[in-house]
């Protein structure tokens, strides 16, 4: 009975073998052995050139075991025939180098076609750089004021077969990259720690994504709908936990779209304000966990040592707040812990760490509030001590005066962690978007203004205003460095210092202008 079985399955891939080498092309588009026609100027070319070489190859084999099939039958021994001798017969030789030579040329010239439109990036409407991460993918409008993480949306109970799986299983996110149709897209692709790959099939869109390096993509999406992909580089033990999912609107509804996200802003904004009880804490801080940290540290806090260490009763999560803060905004060099500082809101940061702090019999009773959050990051000045609690301020020595070697070692470091995704390792950038630092005027220009780039950024561009994200000796080191690497050595230090004095400059100026509108 198994065997019938396996020979029915057999004889039933066969007939839809053959099927494939009869049926038009427009029915094969929809057949699961096949590629998928996509929804793409991209997508479509990449299909065509498949069905054409396709074509080209099944007429090749039809001739070639034509022919020795025919030989075999018609001159078999069995019938008296001689084996005729033509070695080394220059017309044979001539003809079997010809031949294969034009088929090669014929095949050459629409896939020259493709690749050229495949990188014709040029003249697009929106610009969009997606950057991999450990296991998630984050998305950045450039030309918007718009970037947010999107991360699988699967429950666990469905990963650990608690649950019925779900008709998307392991292709859901929690927020997904929405663009509209009918419009040029441009992909900047890169990464953070390792080696991912941007893979949309009905884009037509595959992007390695490197760190330190930029692949661009595009897409023209030629109508609404839901379009899923995955990471398809092997990236690690949550290779298989970051799809894709890109969700393509008419221009109306996603300028509706991008508004809802900017009134989102606002309100993520004003929840950082507020203070927040223990049990709203929690219950976000449980949402934010399963989503960004179950991953490796699991729903349990077990953890997967010794790489993803347990947090439950771990010092981290029972030691002091500030170091527990610390760690979770910026990391830990040499392992996997990775910075969220810039992943998660002020709110979804304090929620987390609650939560952490306070999950899987951790019963410290700390309690961690956005406005803690924002003290860490520099954002805000301290508490006073009567409302601070068990929140102890992180501190850096801003009055020390660093040594040009060590602001050049910490300089590098930061560097490759926050600027070279988009200036390359080298310095070089990707002009126009990304323009060089190596001989730049900005790096050979006044300390002053290099300074205050780095700090503010530059509105309407890519660059982005860094005195939210790191401390004044991380921005000193920064600044330090690229104005001596790359054979840009101008010999000039910039010390913490420097970066706190333009600092209280820029706050001076912000409270004279809220003075004056008042």
């Amino acid at each position: 009975m198994e065997f019938r079985k396996r020979c029915c399955q057999r004889l039933q891939k066969c007939i839809v073998g053959l099927l494939s080498c009869i049926l038009p092309s427009a029915a094969m588009a929809d057949m699961q052995l096949n590629l998928t026609r996509g929804v793409t100027p991209v997508s479509h070319a990449q299909y065509d050139l498949h069905m054409m070489i396709f074509w080209i190859c099944v007429a090749i084999a039809v001739v070639v075991f034509g022919v020795m099939f025919y030989a075999i039958i018609r001159h078999r021994k069995s019938k008296g025939a001689k084996p005729a001798q033509f070695h080394e017969n220059t017309t044979v030789e001539i003809i079997w180098a010809v031949v294969p030579f034009l088929i090669l040329v014929v095949m050459a010239i629409p896939a020259t076609k493709a690749l050229v439109l495949i990188d014709d990036t040029e003249n697009a409407d929106i610009n969009i750089k997606v950057t991999g991460y450990q296991w998630k993918w984050q998305y950045d409008y450039m030309d918007e004021d718009i970037q947010y993480f999107s991360n699988l949306s699967t429950s666990q109970d469905q990963i650990a077969n608690l649950a019925p799986k779900g008709v998307h299983y392991l292709l859901e996110v929690d927020h997904p990259l929405v663009v509209p149709v009918n419009k040029k897209i441009r992909f900047l692709v890169t990464a953070t720690d390792v080696i991912h790959s941007w893979w949309v099939p009905a884009l037509g869109i595959k992007r390695d994504a490197v760190p330190g390096f930029i692949h661009e993509s595009w897409a023209t999406i030629e109508k609404p709908g839901v379009y899923r992909g995955q990471c398809a580089e092997l990236c690690g033990v949550g290779h298989g936990f970051m799809p894709i999912v890109v969700v393509a609107k008419t221009q109306e509804d996603y300028e509706a779209w991008i508004q809802e996200q900017k009134d989102q802003k606002d309100e993520q904004k004003a929840a950082a304000n507020k203070t927040w009880t223990d049990t709203e804490l929690m219950d976000l801080g449980e949402k934010t966990y399963n989503k960004t940290c179950a991953v490796c540290h699991q729903t349990s806090g077990q953890g997967m040592p010794p790489t993803f260490p347990a947090l439950k009763g771990s010092p981290i999560a029972t030691g002091p707040v500030s170091e527990h803060i610390d760690i979770v905004l910026h990391g830990k060099s040499g392992t996997a812990m990775q910075a969220f500082a810039n992943q998660l809101s002020d709110t979804e940061l304090a929620a987390v760490i609650t939560y952490e702090r306070n999950a899987w019999g951790n019963d410290t009773s700390d309690t961690v509030q956005p406005s803690d959050i924002a003290v860490a990051k520099g954002q805000q000045a301290p508490m006073p001590a009567s409302t601070q609690g068990q929140m102890e301020k992180v501190t850096v020595d801003v009055d020390k005066e660093y040594p040009k070697e060590e602001l050049m070692t910490q300089g590098e470091d930061k560097y490759l962690q926050y600027c070279s995704v988009c200036h390359q390792a080298n310095g070089q950038g990707m002009p126009p978007t990304f323009p060089a630092l190596t001989t730049s005027t900005y790096v050979n220009g006044s300390a002053e203004d290099h300074i205050d780039r780095v700090l503010n950024g530059v509105p309407g561009t890519a660059m982005q205003a860094f005195k939210q994200q790191l401390n004044p000796v991380d921005l000193a080191a920064i600044v330090t460095y690229e104005r001596n690497a790359w054979n840009d050595a101008k010999g000039g230090v910039v010390q913490p210092k420097d970066i706190v004095s333009r600092l209280n400059g820029d706050n001076k100026q912000q409270s004279t202008a809220q003075g004056e509108s008042k």
